[in-house]
């Protein structure tokens, strides 16, 4: 298994010099920083605990003016080692990192006092005490805790096996799905160009892939060329693993810190979100402009507070986010101000008077990361995909109370039974007002009722208790009225019952009153047939012309069929094409036809 570990705590009590004792790797980077032993970035080591497990450590610096990159090496991290220096204690800056844990909800860690040597076992005592009692409102409250010396090395071998422990006891990382990797390192390496680096929380990424890397200025789609983990070349890396990623179609110059690359199409880039307050200051009592920390990312956001624990974000850029992500807040002056969850990141305007008072009860209903039915509630009827891109559901997750699985979608029963009531109302009125017409025309029904896709048409018809049939809907058992033009319909079958293939011609079907609506009303109500060319019969002619026709001499001529069934060659033709559809006579030649036996 694989797990990455960040360090916290405040300035030089021991954060490098504990890694560097663990895993034997100088985690500072720069030469400043080694020079002034002082920890400026992000620093990066790895190791092998006894039971097998790969650590990687990313080291954060503890001074209170570099509190961003602190944010970023802890952002994406899941565990914790909370570092406290025996004879010094806890500190201002110990404050600042407690807090930024409290922030992004991290629950899995160990309290590593560090610098034994210099203090009594009662100031060790002393030190894990006040330590559980300043993390006691975080998720580090319980953790077990551990003293160590790395110049005398007593206490590593313990904190190793504890930190074994801990480890296993994290639940396993999600290695299918959609992957989001927040960027902390950005260069360039000769004969491979653009690398990224960042912790892989979730999901898989290969060689080969095609990313979409998110940045301040939008996206762009790159190929991952390689990957290497803690020094190894890799075709696949996982979960939860420090990974190095080698871009194509990226320049050096086009990356940053906070940037991320995502899967594509299954997130959603959002500069809007609503939030609850999961530790500090209400929102009610923050400043109005503040910095955002979301996995390596720092952004200038406007607050507008809801209500105590809940608020709007709008962010100076977007970022692909997801239900249930954690942020951590910040007033420029780098104090920490509070953190939170994030409950929507596509969430509706607020434009009504009573809106936000509306919003903030609908957001104090909800459990963390639960709005998916509230979401389809308020949009009638929202695809599954784009409420998965929201981290909303899951794709195997059941439609909630309320809302029926269609097609792709899901739709709130009450939309649902709204639309459908609106159809039956519409036929029913089309069918009082017309009475010739067959119904609704089924192509225009998804427009006349604002239906997000036509794909939800067949649901609607099937609610409304309506029939579809031949691209019309109607009502069970409607049949086409013929109203005053009844007397002409019945005087042209008396007509063509007489000579049954002496089709009228257009101006005796005028002076009749049967124009083109009052014919296609006869025909869907079976008591004429039209053919081509405007030619009229009865529904029983092509099965009395194939008597005649197959009485005569075969092959017979088109002219041979006229004179059989008495009739002209404007009828003939299109009657004689009629059969052939009907595969009851097949042609043979330009003036030739058969029966078929």
């Amino acid at each position: 298994m694989k797990y990455v570990v960040a360090t916290a705590g405040h300035v030089d009590h021991g954060k490098s010099t504990l890694v560097r004792a663990l895993t034997g790797i100088e985690p500072d980077r720069w030469e400043e920083e080694r020079r002034r032993g002082l920890t400026i970035d992000l620093g990066f080591a790895w190791t092998t605990l006894p039971s097998g497990a790969d650590v990687a450590f990313v080291d954060v610096p503890g001074h209170e003016r570099f509190i961003p990159n602190m944010l970023a090496g802890l952002g994406p991290a899941p565990v914790v080692l909370f570092v406290v220096a025996a004879d010094e204690g806890w500190r201002a800056q110990s404050d600042d990192h407690r807090d930024a844990v409290a922030a992004l909800g991290i629950e899995s860690g160990l309290l590593v006092v560090t610098r034994a040597d210099r203090a009594s076992a009662d100031r060790i005592r002393e030190v894990i005490d006040e330590a559980r009692h300043r993390l006691g409102d975080t998720g580090l409250a319980h953790v077990p805790a551990v003293a160590v010396s790395a110049i005398d090395h007593s206490g590593i071998d313990e904190l190793r096996t504890t930190l074994d422990d801990v480890l296993a006891q994290s639940p396993s990382p999600p290695t299918s799905g959609r992957v989001r990797f927040w960027i902390d390192r950005v260069f360039t390496r000769t004969g491979a160009g653009t690398v990224v680096t960042g912790t892989l929380a979730s999901g898989t990424i290969s060689v080969g892939d095609t990313l979409d890397l998110h940045t301040l200025h939008g996206e762009r789609r790159v190929d991952v060329r390689g990957l290497q983990s803690e020094g190894a070349t890799l075709t696949t890396a996982g979960p939860v693993s420090r990974v190095a990623v080698n871009l194509r179609g990226a320049g050096v110059d086009d990356v940053a810190r906070g940037d991320a690359l995502v899967t594509p199409v299954a997130w959603h880039a959002s500069d809007l979100i609503d939030i609850r307050r999961a530790s500090g200051t209400p929102f009610a009592e923050v400043p109005e402009h503040l910095i955002a920390h979301i996995g390596t990312a720092a952004v200038p956001v406007r607050v507008r507070p809801l209500d105590p624990d809940h608020c709007r974000l709008t962010l100076s850029h977007a970022l692909p986010l997801s239900t249930g992500d954690r942020v951590v807040l910040r007033d420029p002056g780098q104090r920490i101000v509070g953190g939170g969850v994030v409950l929507h990141p596509d969430p509706p305007p607020l434009t009504r008077r009573g809106d936000a008072v509306r919003r903030a009860a609908i957001l104090a209903a909800m459990t963390d990361g639960a709005g998916a039915a509230e979401e389809v509630m308020r949009r009638g009827a929202v695809r599954v995909a784009d409420l998965a891109r929201l981290g909303l559901v899951d794709d195997v997750d059941p439609a909630p109370r309320g809302v029926r699985a269609i097609d792709g979608w899901w739709v709130a029963e009450a939309s649902l039974a709204a639309w459908a009531g609106r159809l039956h109302t519409a036929v029913v009125e089309l069918h009082e007002r017309d009475p010739l017409s067959a119904g609704m025309s089924a192509a225009g029904a998804p427009a006349l009722l604002g239906l997000p896709d036509s794909a939800l048409l067949d649901a609607v018809v099937a609610e409304a208790g309506l029939t579809s049939s031949d691209g019309h809907l109607s009502v069970p058992g409607h049949t086409p009225s013929l109203g005053d033009a009844e007397d002409a319909l019945r005087a042209l079958e008396r007509r063509l019952s007489d000579h049954p293939f002496r089709a009228p011609e257009a101006d005796d079907l005028s002076a009749l009153g049967l124009g083109a609506r009052e014919l296609a009303a006869a025909e869907r109500a079976d008591r004429v047939l039209r053919l081509g060319d405007g030619v009229v019969l009865l529904p029983t002619a092509p099965a009395l012309a194939m008597r005649i026709l197959a009485s005569l001499d075969q092959p017979f001529t088109t002219s041979a069929a006229r004179q059989a069934l008495g009739t002209t060659r404007r009828v003939v033709i299109p009657l004689l094409e009629h059969l052939d559809s009907r595969r009851w006579t097949r042609r043979i030649d330009a003036g030739h036809r058969e029966v078929v036996r």
